[in-house]
């Protein structure tokens, strides 16, 4: 064989190796996610895979109507409208603003809790329910299910519905403790002769309960949520036998006496990390949870984050590092 076809041979294959390894490099990336996965501000997010195969998202950012945004896959995000117009928008706080949306499927309807308040009002504060026939609305408002001095708990913002056992239940509280009470069979209005009962202490917000392999885990935020670059938001969890408590950490101490263990606390990117929603798995059976956080090379507002939630051999769930990712494998859907 001569030299100028060993020469050429020798070119074909580094080629065809430069090719191979920037192809492997280019099906590597798109695996990966960056954080945020959502740079502008959205707050507080729940979410809910409709029956389109969309998941829908519905945040704190615009306080007048909830912004609705959709993905297939959690990380590329598009908006389509809002759940409330200015015509239709609640209205039982009229200078309130509506914060902290839960989205729901209830009896065949999308069932939307909300909160609405004004800074400073904790006991004229409330939370209402509002019904859709699709996820991205209308909604059509149903009016308040109570404010804060007709129930006696301060701060009643931040609901969290769940069903268990067949009964229909409404969490909610802020900084003045974690309160539950049973709804009515449509969820629409709390049970006659209900009552209230505590959950967790003084130092959280933004509760969300899951239930896995027999215990019910009730995820909380607590700190400071909307002080910027200074925010010290920190999302943690503690872990019940039954629904209704006693919640307690590694160690059998109650979240009663705000004790927990840490789930997302900060890093040199980001903080505040907080509020966040419901825990989505994928088609590989790994779960993933949304929530905000402050950016710091851009802190203003609160983006949207996505990170996967693993669960160690005792069955707790932590974020790797216990804070924010900045980029990792995505979910597969």
């Amino acid at each position: 064989m001569s030299n100028r076809v060993l020469l050429f041979a020798l070119i074909v294959t580094l080629c065809s190796c430069s090719s191979a390894t920037e192809g492997s490099k280019e099906s590597a990336d798109s695996k990966k996610y960056s954080n945020p996965v959502v740079s502008s501000s959205l707050p507080d997010p729940t979410v809910i895979e409709g029956k389109d195969g969309y998941f829908y998202l519905y945040a704190t950012e615009d306080v007048r109507n909830v912004p609705i945004l959709r993905s297939r896959d959690l990380i590329n995000w598009e908006s389509v409208g809002t759940a409330f117009t200015d015509e239709s928008r609640p209205s039982f706080e009229p200078d309130g603003g509506i914060w902290a949306p839960d989205i729901n499927f209830i009896n065949n309807k999308y069932v939307l809790y909300y909160s609405m308040s004004v800074w400073g009002g904790e006991w004229s504060c409330g939370i209402g329910v509002a019904i859709a026939d699709r996820p991205e609305g209308p909604f059509k408002d149903q009016g308040k299910l109570f404010r804060s001095n007709e129930i006696g708990v301060q701060n009643s913002i931040d609901p969290f519905y769940i069903e268990d056992n067949g009964i229909k239940y409404l969490m909610w509280g802020s900084f003045r403790g974690i309160y539950g009470i049973e709804l009515d069979k449509d969820g629409l209005s709390i049970k006659d002769g209900a009552e209230k009962f505590l959950l967790a202490g003084t130092a959280y917000e933004g509760t969300y309960i899951h239930k896995r392999d027999g215990f019910y885990y009730l995820f909380a935020s607590i700190g400071t949520c909307c002080e910027g670059e200074k925010s010290t938001y920190t999302t943690v969890v503690a872990r019940s036998t039954e629904l209704k408590g006693p919640y307690i950490d590694k160690s059998g101490q109650s979240m009663l006496d705000n004790n927990h263990e840490i789930v997302i606390a900060k890093n040199n990117r980001f903080v505040g990390n907080g509020h966040n929603s419901e825990i989505i798995s994928d088609k590989d059976g790994n779960d993933w949870m949304l929530y905000h956080a402050v950016d710091l090379q851009d802190p203003n507002g609160r983006v949207l984050m996505l990170d996967q939630i693993n669960w160690d051999n005792d069955g707790w769930p932590y974020v790797t590092n216990q804070t924010p990712s900045l980029s990792s494998v995505r979910p597969r859907f």
